[in-house]
């Protein structure tokens, strides 16, 4: 009798979170879904590639930086990681709204919003948008482990027809069923509190969201100057682009070489930053800085070598400080050294 009330309690377990369950499998089947169905968005130099989202997310990644950026200075080794990683999201979407090997999927559910988190938590111009999905997802994740599937399921309907293979114990950890943990209370208890605990820390971490001040690197973009070097005639430096929204670039409308009175010495415009030779643009990743119709257009997560010609200035000496300027206004300036 005791057994059959434990099933019971794990049916109905498995009933409770049928939403759940539906929601985070599409959720995930999705992602597949638009890539490849409804777009292809697996065709790296095409408008919408998804390697490209993926390069967002390295400025301020936590933990998986150097995964991220080598994935993106080797082209061809990030579109095969995009092509299985879609066809993982795809599987482990849609075998969770199947719900067959319930718990062996949700360990990839939360495998993938962990990925989410550590790399895109910080994103989100309006609200923690990134951040909200990876921490719902790994609790989410966690809570579908512990129930696995009831009715409305595929693990279910195999345990009623009392097929051989659903009385092992690996069916049990990898599917569904009665799950048999010595001390369950502590073990969710644990569990729990560990999520909690990654899910303040990387609040706090991304946006200060615990204590101090709020702050959001997705609301204006930001960019880094840094390796000016005179050569020959040409100055060098490299830009990065490190915040700002991901789904919009900065849209750089002026470069200023400055005397040290602040004075300009040369001058680009947007007419010239929007015919801006691209053979003097030396790009790091796959997001890539270029020129657009009205001005330069930086996206999120692009870094380059920029080269500008200063033969028409003299002495080349006389150069202090380089600037540039954003459509929105906000200016950045770096003293040569």
């Amino acid at each position: 009798m005791k057994n059959t009330n434990n099933s019971q309690s794990t049916d109905m377990a498995g009933l409770y979170t049928l939403s759940l369950r539906l929601v985070i499998g599409w959720t995930y089947f999705s992602a597949f879904w638009r890539r490849l169905i409804l777009e292809n968005k697996l065709i790296p130099d095409e408008k919408g590639y998804i390697g490209e989202k993926f390069n967002h997310f390295l400025p301020n990644a936590l933990g998986i930086k150097p995964v991220i950026e080598y994935l993106v200075t080797h082209p061809e080794a990030l579109q095969r990681s995009m092509m299985i990683f879609t066809i993982i999201e795809a599987i482990v979407g849609f075998l969770i709204i199947l719900g067959l090997f319930t718990r062996l999927m949700s360990i990839g559910i939360f495998s993938l919003a962990l990925g989410i988190l550590l790399g895109s938590g910080w994103l989100g111009t309006t609200c923690l948008d990134e951040w909200q999905i990876g921490v719902l997802g790994i609790a989410g994740g966690f809570v579908l482990f512990l129930t696995g599937s009831g009715p409305y399921s595929l693990d279910y309907y195999f345990i009623r027809k009392n097929k051989t293979f659903t009385h092992t114990r690996w069916f049990t950890w990898f599917a569904s069923g009665n799950l048999t943990v010595s001390k369950p209370k502590i073990f969710v208890l644990i569990g729990s509190l560990i999520i909690f605990g990654l899910t303040l820390y990387t609040n706090q971490y991304f946006h200060g969201g615990v204590w101090g001040t709020l702050h959001n690197k997705s609301v204006q973009p930001k960019l880094e100057i840094s390796n000016i070097v005179h050569h020959h005639s040409d100055l060098t430096f490299q830009v990065y682009r490190t915040e700002g929204a991901d789904v919009y670039g900065s849209f750089l409308i002026g470069i200023h070489l400055l005397d040290k009175n602040g004075n300009i010495l040369k001058e680009l415009d947007h007419k010239d930053l929007s015919k801006f030779p691209k053979e003097n643009i030396k790009n790091h990743y796959v997001a890539k800085i270029k020129p657009g119709k009205h001005s330069l257009v930086i996206p999120l997560g692009a870094k380059a070598d920029m080269i500008i010609n200063i033969d028409d200035i003299f002495p080349k000496g006389t150069i202090h400080s380089l600037k540039l300027i954003d459509i929105s206004g906000i200016e950045w300036v770096k003293n040569i050294q």
